[in-house]
């Protein structure tokens, strides 16, 4: 909602300011379609040559964040938790029994209380692939860590490229837009001979490709490429979470313990209560009874 609020509002001062001001549209909707397509065109291209087909469509999917915000809500940040309290109780009452659930996740009665967590393949692998070194004695707490923290890297490097191409998309903009007006000047100088009030409409229209340009890249390109760098970033501490409890987990902590490391660690705005989380806890373990 932010985002279409956003979008109107930039359209309404500039173009209402313009208006205000004693401005007329009509030089700016002739020229509109060209310089439109010049600009346009050459940041499409531009983009298209700077990465890969994957990284396209990546792109072009996460451009949805900007609308949708952050994936990750506080109820999930609240069943995060509670999952991780049940495996981690799991792990520790029937370490044979947690191997069914880390090794068919997809199937598991445990993960399937948490459909939208169990649809995430970053955050189950995250979950299962840490349990299951433990399973194979693999549990230095600095080491773990050590894993997790370059993983974690890695996957939020991948995720934030849809941001930087869109940012340099943006760098690049106010540079086509100037390409567009240079356009437009050598138009206007083979029409020379023309009288002012030609030559005024041509020159009006070769000054829409540097607004165009410029308008586009910090008014939409460059606000989205930060939009969607924040969101990743938000979403970032989902992942983080699952590295805080099961650390914990490795240097032996009671479970609720564990939890409520990760509880504590986890960003206020979507951190669930001590009492809600506490409630949710001894639901499950009256459930498990």
């Amino acid at each position: 909602m932010l985002g279409i609020i956003g979008i109107v509002t930039v359209f309404a001062t500039v173009f209402g300011g313009y208006l205000l001001a004693g401005g007329h549209m009509d030089i700016i909707l002739h020229a509109l379609p060209f310089e439109g397509l010049m600009i346009g065109g050459a940041a499409l291209g531009a983009f298209l040559i700077a990465n890969s087909g994957a990284g396209a469509k990546h792109t072009a999917k996460d451009i949805s964040k900007v609308f949708k915000g952050s994936h990750w809500k506080p109820q999930d940040y609240q069943d995060l938790l509670c999952l991780l309290f049940e495996l981690i109780r799991l792990a520790r009452q029937n370490p044979v029994a947690l191997e069914e659930h880390i090794e068919g996740p997809d199937s598991s009665e445990i993960f399937s209380r948490y459909p939208k967590i169990q649809k995430d393949h970053e955050a189950i692998e995250l979950i299962c692939d840490t349990l299951r070194s433990m399973t194979l004695s693999y549990d230095d707490p600095l080491q773990v860590e050590e894993v997790l923290d370059k993983r974690m890297e890695a996957s939020l490097t991948h995720a934030l490229h849809s941001s930087h191409a869109m940012q340099t998309v943006a760098d690049g903009m106010p540079a086509l837009g100037i390409v567009a007006a240079v356009l437009g000047v050598i138009k206007t100088m083979a029409s020379i001979d023309q009288p002012p009030e030609i030559l005024g409409a041509l020159i009006g229209g070769a000054l829409v490709g540097t607004f165009m340009g410029v308008f586009l890249a910090y008014g939409f390109v460059g606000p989205f490429a930060a939009k969607m760098q924040m969101v990743v970033q938000e979403d970032a501490h989902f992942y983080k979470l699952i590295r805080e409890v099961l650390i914990a987990n490795l240097h032996n902590h009671p479970a609720n313990m564990c939890i409520e490391v990760g509880r504590q660690n986890t960003p206020h705005h979507v951190r669930p209560s001590y009492g809600e989380l506490e409630e949710a806890m001894r639901a499950l373990k009256r459930e498990a009874a």
